[in-house]
């Protein structure tokens, strides 16, 4: 993985504004009218991701769906990423967030994972369809590259476009309140930053997401994750 961030220095042009400001539209909708999107938004901002792929005549590989030069480097340098984005996140980042606003994440969702492992299980593999896959695709890969893309493809409009479109992978997660928000979009601006730094390729920072959620449910189930264990 290099050590600078991938990000082209060349400016691209501006395609399909109009287009764009109906995407973002569409992901507006689902949000705000979220108690009409069964189980999970993703696979719908997928959809809308994929059409507008489709218009635009791009292929997801160009966007980083496709096999890194080594896979075990790959899967190895993303496990280890997830592991270490828990650890920060758990030991670290929530403590300051947590003396700053008052509250842990809202995870009352979760109560029920505590000492359940059928739901467990489920919750993996989820995890793996929705999560490491379905919103790498949707906020990494598409969100963050269309972004650059509108704001022109420099240095600049991607690394706006890192902060910008994670701000909203934050606001995606606002059940979990403000903790919630702020812990999931800098959790964000970390896994777009291990896809700007393997040169855009989306295979480290779903290993790194699957890993560092997983960790999460498993301390959850175990009962010992603040605010929900202590139910």
């Amino acid at each position: 993985m290099s050590d600078r961030l991938a990000v082209p220095s060349a400016p691209l042009p501006l395609r399909h504004p109009t287009l764009f400001t109906l995407e973002l539209a569409a992901f507006a909708a689902i949000f705000i009218w979220d108690e009409w999107v069964p189980v999970s938004k993703t696979p719908f901002l997928l959809a809308i991701a994929w059409l507008s792929l489709r218009l635009r005549a791009v292929t997801w590989r160009s966007l980083g769906f496709a096999a890194p030069p080594s896979w075990r480097r790959a899967l190895v340098l993303g496990s280890a990423a997830g592991a270490a984005m828990f650890g920060l996140e758990f030991f670290v980042t929530q403590e300051l967030l947590v003396r700053l606003t008052g509250e842990y994440p809202d995870l009352h969702e979760f109560a029920a994972l505590v000492g359940n492992l059928p739901l467990l299980g489920i919750l993996l593999v989820a995890n793996f369809v929705l999560a490491a896959l379905g919103e790498e695709l949707v906020w990494r890969g598409f969100a963050l590259s269309r972004v650059a893309e509108i704001l022109g493809g420099s240095r600049w409009a991607w690394l706006g476009s890192l902060v910008a479109v994670n701000a909203g992978f934050g606001l995606a997660h606002l059940y979990q309140g403000v903790t919630g928000v702020i812990e999931t979009a800098f959790g964000g601006v970390l896994l777009g930053g291990l896809y700007l730094a393997s040169r855009r390729n989306l295979v480290i920072p779903m290993a790194a997401h699957f890993v560092s959620n997983t960790i999460d449910f498993v301390v959850i189930y175990l009962g010992l994750y603040p605010g929900v264990g202590a139910q």
